[in-house]
């Protein structure tokens, strides 16, 4: 887990995004939340949270997916200089397999909450679902691209899970982590019919589960065709 904390120069305040929604008098301490990796087959789920410092905006924040590698590397290392507080937390593979990963992406937003040196008021979270905590909840769809605290909670995530992704290329060269980030891709299905799953594996995700079922090999050959 990775957080990081700055002393604000002053009060928080809402940003100019959050500002249409929370007068600031009553909700001053907001924490942007977000995950990455829900979709891919392997590898553990992230989740990113942060308070932004409205007396040190960062230009350019928006949701990760849009983004370049180089401009999410750039922004990340903004935020974590700058941001009042930030975390970065997982929930592993086996959680993933054991939860399923809706829920796991909810511990893992829960842990990324929890481990922020200065406790929010308030949590913007992306989508439609929330995990509970120890603050007011607000779900947004789609705010990883209106509001800059939760842009900045996904590209938090999205860089520390790509970071991941090629660490396990390395253990793993045999599955071309470092192309397709674990996502099932052609290229990622026709290395899984070649050589199975390993460790860092979701064995609760189709294809990995059919893998193991009789046919599998035509099951994981029929999905490869259609990505």
């Amino acid at each position: 887990m990775s957080t990081g904390r700055r002393r604000p120069a002053a009060a928080a305040q809402v940003d100019a995004g959050q500002s249409e929604l929370f007068a600031a008098p009553l909700i001053s301490i907001i924490a942007g939340v977000d995950e990455a990796g829900r979709g891919p087959l392997a590898g553990a789920v992230y989740a990113g949270a942060v308070i932004l410092d409205p007396a040190r905006p960062i230009a350019g924040l928006a949701d990760s997916k849009v983004l370049t590698m180089a401009r999410r590397e750039a922004l990340a290392a903004q935020i974590q200089e700058r941001a009042l507080a930030w975390a970065v937390a997982t929930a592993s593979v086996q959680e993933i397999d054991t939860l399923n990963i809706l829920q796991a992406t909810m511990l893992a937003m829960q842990r990324a909450v929890q481990a922020l040196s200065t406790a929010p008021e308030l949590a913007l979270v992306d989508g439609n679902r929330a995990p509970r905590l120890a603050c007011a909840v607000r779900t947004i769809v789609k705010g990883d691209a209106t509001e800059a605290c939760i842009s900045a909670a996904s590209i938090l995530a999205k860089t520390a899970r790509d970071a991941e992704l090629l660490r396990l290329h390395a253990l793993y060269p045999e599955y071309a982590f470092d192309q397709h980030k674990g996502y099932g891709t052609a290229l990622h299905l026709a290395r899984l019919r070649e050589h199975g799953p390993c460790a860092e594996h979701r064995t609760s995700f189709a294809p990995v589960r059919d893998w193991q079922a009789p046919g599998s090999a035509q099951i994981i050959a029929a999905q490869g065709a259609t990505v």
